[in-house]
């Protein structure tokens, strides 16, 4: 748990160095200007391939904990196989539709 807080705490600093870089007036000279906003954006496009990455990485862990869990209890109970597959299926589907809608908006981030 204290690695996921940390690593959770890696990637919060990450996303907040955008927040100087775009709050910054603009400066008057057009190559320095866009040599600031590259910056900004190569530190956005790094926070939101963080931010995919960490929830495919959240969602296929969830999803094998749920698989792994309803085999076990199939295993101690394999008369009630019937009535564990449906739940199972029904909550791996919402874990992964969460994980996609959250690649989709760091994806979103990046384009832009």
């Amino acid at each position: 748990m204290a690695r996921m807080l940390r690593l959770f705490l890696a990637c919060l600093v990450l996303l907040s160095l955008t927040t100087p870089v775009w709050a910054a007036d603009p400066p008057q000279d057009k190559a320095a200007q866009e040599k600031v906003v590259s910056l900004g954006k190569g530190i956005g496009v790094i926070g939101a391939c963080f931010g995919a990455g960490l929830a495919a990485v959240g969602g296929g862990l969830s999803i094998a904990r749920i698989g792994s869990t309803c085999v076990e209890s199939i295993a101690r109970q394999p008369e009630a196989s019937g009535s564990m597959f449906a739940p199972m299926i029904i909550t791996a589907a919402m874990v992964e539709g969460g994980m996609l809608f959250a690649v989709v908006v760091c994806l979103l981030g990046v384009i832009s």
